[in-house]
């Protein structure tokens, strides 16, 4: 028997979610089809606010509900330090791992020339002139222990060896080739507790 083509376009676009396989997207709509009229419209709804509310914040290009995001608003944090990472999702993995106090910036991806993305296209403008406002004493670079993060991560060393004092990067813990998203929270800490200088 053939399923309606209404849920098989549910399954569809479930099954574009990352790590969300085909079984799994079906279970899902399922789910959400044999739920009650008021949960399955709350969950409409809550999709749409967050995809029409959630914005980049004007500051780090992190997650906002606004201009500026929760971290960038909050006067307690350091701002001596900035953790340069390659996703939004990865500032709520290391905030999770409660081990930093500092800022962030969000690069918005890492240099690929295999897939097009030159340093023109990450947001290290931006930081160029963050740095240039903020005088940081410590850079942490947090990109993704990858062949694009790496490149990155020596990229911004080049770029900001002789106008940050203390240039450093997440170590031990982290495996080659993983991502900061999966990372659990001990491990995370230890990347951080363990950062080396790249500057010595």
């Amino acid at each position: 028997m053939n399923l309606p083509d209404s849920l098989n376009q549910l399954i569809e676009e479930l099954a574009k979610l990352p790590g969300i396989g085909r079984k799994t997207a079906k279970r899902l709509a399922f789910s959400i089809i044999l739920k009650s009229d008021q949960e399955a419209k709350a969950l409409a709804i809550a999709i749409t606010n967050a995809k029409s509310s959630i914005r980049s914040c004007r500051i780090c290009f992190g997650l906002a509900d606004g201009e500026i995001c929760q971290i960038c608003s909050d006067p307690k944090r350091n701002t001596d330090i900035i953790c340069v990472v390659e996703d939004p999702r990865n500032i709520f993995t290391i905030e999770n791992s409660n081990v930093y106090h500092g800022v962030y910036h969000v690069l918005q991806g890492a240099i690929s020339p295999f897939q097009g993305i030159s340093p023109d296209k990450l947001r290290i403008t931006e930081l160029e002139q963050r740095v240039q406002e903020m005088h940081p004493k410590e850079l942490i670079l947090s990109t993704n222990p990858t062949l694009e993060g790496e490149a990155t991560a020596h990229y911004l060393v080049d770029m900001f060896k002789d106008k940050v004092p203390v240039i450093t990067r997440i170590a031990r813990g982290m495996p080659a080739g993983s991502d900061l998203e999966f990372a659990d929270v001990n491990t995370l800490a230890r990347a951080f507790e363990g950062r080396t200088d790249y500057l010595k």
